[in-house]
């Protein structure tokens, strides 16, 4: 009977991993993504009814494949571990509510979030996902700085020119998302020459904001995600070469380089003593 079992895991397991069950997959969430812009539009009964048949039969395709990498999953306590894992198990899940009676709008919405299993069928969307998230709490610490430029400049933007115009720079909370616009430079160049008018030398406010946001701390987060990336795809670079470091974590560059210096001590001193 373990043998049995055994053999059967091996068999989901050489199933799951074989390329053309995984472009299956990613061709049927396609199609899933194509039936939801489908049905946006004005369709004929017939073609409404063929679409909820591929609905069905794409939630079943589903079932079956989340079943078969459960069950080719050698340790299934851990099978919960991974966040990708109860990510497509939520969507599966709630892919089988009915699309009828009061929790139509429910089981709409959910249909539509199986798009988001692309993200984790294909490894590189993955890597930019980890990567995103794992920078997160680095960008924090930059949208506080942030915030605070923000409110600084909003309460002095308040003080200022709330008498020009009460719309824009009525309060802090108007002044902020006034300077969100400026920072984002949507028409920005209207608020600041309406302010000119009635105070000449407000440019130097708003330059000043805008090198502040613009070019110094949306370019500190973008850096920020570029490290964190470079990161991770060091460690799935290392991961798909079978390199690992200690602990069982992935070799990083430095430590293959150190160990490739390592390596080349060693040989000139051989080389040396072969020589003497």
């Amino acid at each position: 009977m373990a043998s049995l079992v055994f053999r059967l895991q091996r068999r989901l397991k050489k199933i799951d991993s074989s390329g053309i069950f995984q472009w299956s997959i990613i061709a049927v969430i396609i199609m899933s993504a194509l039936m939801i812009g489908a049905k946006t539009h004005d369709l004929s009964p017939e073609v409404v009814t063929v679409l909820s048949f591929l609905d069905s039969a794409i939630t079943v395709f589903f079932v079956i494949e989340l079943t078969i990498r459960f069950l080719a999953f050698k340790n299934k306590k851990h099978f919960f571990k991974s966040g990708w894992n109860i990510f497509d198990t939520i969507i599966v899940i709630g892919s089988l509510i009915p699309a009828g009676g009061s929790g139509v709008l429910l089981a709409r919405l959910l249909r539509v979030f199986r798009v988001l299993r692309l993200v984790s069928m294909v490894p590189e969307l993955r890597l930019l996902i980890n990567a995103l998230i794992k920078a997160i709490p680095r960008m924090g610490y930059i949208a506080l700085l942030m915030f605070v430029i923000f409110y600084i400049y909003a309460a002095i933007g308040s003080i200022m020119f709330h008498t020009i115009n009460e719309v824009l720079w009525g309060d802090v909370s108007i002044s902020m998302l006034t300077l969100f616009r400026v920072a984002t430079f949507e028409d920005w160049t209207d608020v600041m020459y309406e302010t000119m008018a009635v105070h000449p030398l407000s440019w130097i406010y708003y330059l000043t904001f805008i090198f502040l946001t613009a070019f110094i701390f949306f370019n500190m987060m973008v850096g920020t995600i570029l490290e964190v990336m470079s990161e991770e795809h060091e460690n799935f670079r290392a991961e798909s070469h079978g390199e690992s470091g200690e602990g069982g974590e992935p070799a990083s560059r430095a430590q293959i380089e150190r160990l490739e210096h390592d390596l080349a001590e060693i040989k000139s001193i051989l080389i040396n003593q072969k020589k003497e």
